[in-house]
């Protein structure tokens, strides 16, 4: 009869449980004495967990991971002497008891995404059969106990995402020889990374990131050579990248970047040529630092690489022909930089890149016609430097675009008619260029495009049917209005005022082109149209003469009071 029971409830615990999620869990499953396993994931059971666990003294794994339990776990739970598994993850479990110890049998214990306060038990370390240990994203505080380290058969330590301080204790990994990844994140750890972490040999990753260690990352890191995954970002590290991390051949990912707040002295210094050899390397950050010098030749061996940040460090030289030969690389992050010379006239060749982040920077020359290659990219950014020379016909192939900057630069000559054809275009910023003659006539069709900035060239006019000398500066304006009814509306009904963004062409829609019938007055730097929406709304719209340098200043000034403007 036992069995019979057992099974039954089984079945309700594994397809019929979404009938019951708002209930507690029924003390009836205490009586399946002889169940093994029991996995309850993924339902809405709420209430304190049930002490009756503690009598299934057979249950060898048990997971209630997303769920709603509260409060602390039961002393009972750690009575089930034959517990191997146990994941309570995204609950919300709010203590551990020290009779954590008495499992003396679990292997997995999971409690992370809950609500658990305090320190880290001492005893969780009398669990020697451990290998699974993840308490991350809780509110642990307090030290990480050397104990913790004591545990010989850990394979995965994980205390992301807490409040942890104080530093490392200098035993770290004298004990733990099976150690493949010690997930560390996302606390408020300082002092230095003890050089015992060295003696961790079979590491494969290690994050530290989003903490407050300081001092010189040690060169003892590059011992551990099975490490894949390398996470130092976002502390306090000073001095120079050690050259020895270019030892770490299996490295795929390896983040260093954001080491420069409340630090003096930074993570400067050169990128080490070294870096050449982690051939496996998949994603590399060493953004937000003093690094200087140029990039070294030796990044073109990362043939492997799909990613890489240098934005805001102080890198000066050439972006050499080497980088051509990164046939894998989607994306390419090197604004806010000295980078100075040409684009490689290579870089078309790339044809998996996607994003090319390369504002703020001192570059000069012109834009190579083989950026037209890349057919997938979405982001073209070179905004900010000294480039010259023509707009190349070819950016009107990059049919996946949905952003072009090219702003701050010394550009001549018109538009290429083709960016007009770009159907995937939401943003295009060619302000402050020496750019002139007609924009066209293919842009005013353009119903996607929700940003265009033209400002600061020299004079343009918007294909043969524009008012001559007279231009709109940005293609989704903002516009205050009433919505609903087209009539004027009663002052107790003006709660309804709210800022929309209107496109361009629905824009010519609505004042009928601008035309003579739809002009309400002209002023000193431009005209007033009435318009109708399709929703039927009225509006106003005002056109500035960008001819005239006091226009800027009145749009300006007319935006500082919009934006200020309070309705009834």
């Amino acid at each position: 009869m036992k069995v019979g029971l057992q099974l039954h409830l089984f079945a309700i615990a594994s397809e019929s449980l979404v009938a019951v999620v708002t209930r507690n869990l029924t003390q009836e499953m205490a009586r399946l004495l002889l169940i093994k396993f029991l996995d309850l994931i993924f339902n809405n059971f709420r209430g304190e967990v049930p002490s009756w666990f503690g009598f299934l003294h057979e249950l060898q794994f048990l997971s209630l991971k997303n769920n709603s339990f509260t409060g602390p776990l039961p002393s009972s739970f750690f009575n089930i002497s034959k517990l191997e598994m146990l994941n309570l993850a995204f609950n919300s479990v709010g203590h551990i008891p020290v009779s954590l110890s008495n499992a003396s049998r679990l292997e997995r214990l999971e409690l992370s995404s809950n609500l658990i306060q305090g320190s880290i038990p001492n005893e969780i370390s009398n669990l020697h059969k451990l290998n699974w240990l993840a308490i991350k994203y809780n509110q642990l505080t307090g030290s990480i106990p050397l104990t913790v380290f004591n545990i010989f058969r850990i394979e995965v330590i994980s205390f992301t995402g807490n409040s942890l301080s104080r530093s490392l204790p200098n035993g770290l990994c004298n004990g733990l020889p099976n150690l493949k990844g010690l997930y560390l994140s996302i606390n408020k750890l300082h002092g230095h990374i003890p050089t015992s972490l060295s003696n961790c040999s079979q590491l494969q990753l290690l994050g530290l990131s989003e903490n407050e260690f300081d001092e010189p990352i040690h060169s003892e890191i590059g011992i551990l050579s099975k490490l894949q995954q390398l996470y130092l970002g976002t502390n306090h590290f000073t001095g120079i990248i050690p050259q020895e991390i270019g030892n770490l051949i299996n490295l795929m990912e390896l983040w260093m970047e954001v080491n420069q707040s409340q630090s003096p002295c930074k993570i400067k210094g050169l990128i080490p040529n070294d870096f050449g050899n982690l051939s496996s390397l998949l994603d590399l950050d060493l953004s937000e630092n003093s690094l200087a010098g140029s990039i070294p030749t030796t990044i073109g061996n990362l043939r492997n690489i799909q990613h890489f940040n240098f934005r805001i460090n102080n890198l000066t030289g050439f972006i050499g022909d080497h980088i051509c030969k990164l046939q894998h690389l989607g994306e390419i992050y090197l604004g806010q930089n000295q980078l100075s010379g040409s684009l490689p006239n290579c870089l078309g060749n790339i044809t998996s890149l996607r994003e090319i982040h390369l504002g703020s920077n001192k570059l000069s020359s012109n834009i190579p016609p083989s950026i037209g290659n890349l057919q997938d990219l979405v982001v073209l950014d070179l905004s900010s430097n000294n480039m010259v020379g023509s707009l190349p016909p070819k950016i009107g192939n990059l049919k996946a675009v949905t952003l072009i900057d090219l702003s701050m630069n010394q550009f001549s000559n018109g538009i290429p008619r083709k960016i007009g054809g770009l159907r995937t275009l939401v943003h295009l910023s060619l302000r402050h260029n020496k750019l002139q003659g007609s924009i066209p006539d293919s842009m005013s069709i353009r119903v996607g495009l929700e940003f265009l900035d033209l400002s600061h060239n020299n004079s343009y006019v918007f294909g043969k049917t524009s008012k001559p000398k007279v231009f709109e500066c940005f293609c989704q304006q903002i516009v205050w209005y009433r919505r609903g009814k087209r009539a004027p509306q009663q002052a107790n009904s003006l709660s309804t005022i709210t800022r929309e963004r209107i496109s361009y062409y629905e824009l010519l829609q609505a004042t009928d082109d601008r035309s003579d019938s739809n002009l309400i007055g002209s002023g000193s730097f431009g005209s007033v149209y009435k318009g109708i929406l399709r929703c039927g709304t009225a509006i106003a719209v005002k056109v500035f003469n960008l001819q005239l340098d006091a226009a800027f200043k009145s749009f300006d000034t007319e935006c500082e009071f919009l934006r200020n403007l309070r309705h009834r």
